[in-house]
């Protein structure tokens, strides 16, 4: 599965209205549930879509490593996203990633 979407064109605008949702992570061993539990304007940015963080929570267990994972959402696409380990939060395994 390739990516479908340009990040550089990415605004906080397009995630916020699935706040709550579902995206399927793609890993070598099969998909891993994160829901989009945060969605943060990150200052100012040259960046297009500007500056931004999302933070995504996985169901309590093994964490997985930081690193660049192909990212799917029905309304938003396929995306390579960084994600961050940041650690526990109230809605379990915290991910962040930053759009800057």
């Amino acid at each position: 599965m390739a990516p479908s979407v340009d990040l550089a064109a990415l605004a906080i605008d397009d995630f916020t209205p699935h706040l709550g949702a579902t995206f399927d992570l793609h890993t070598a061993d099969g998909r891993i549930a994160l829901r989009l539990v945060r969605a943060d304007r990150a200052g100012v940015s040259g960046r297009r879509g500007g500056a931004f963080s999302l933070l995504f929570a996985s169901s309590q267990g093994p964490w997985l490593p930081q690193a660049i994972y192909l990212v799917e959402h029905e309304a938003v696409g396929t995306m390579e996203l960084f994600l961050v380990p940041i650690g526990p939060i109230k809605e379990g395994n915290g991910y962040q990633a930053v759009f800057a």
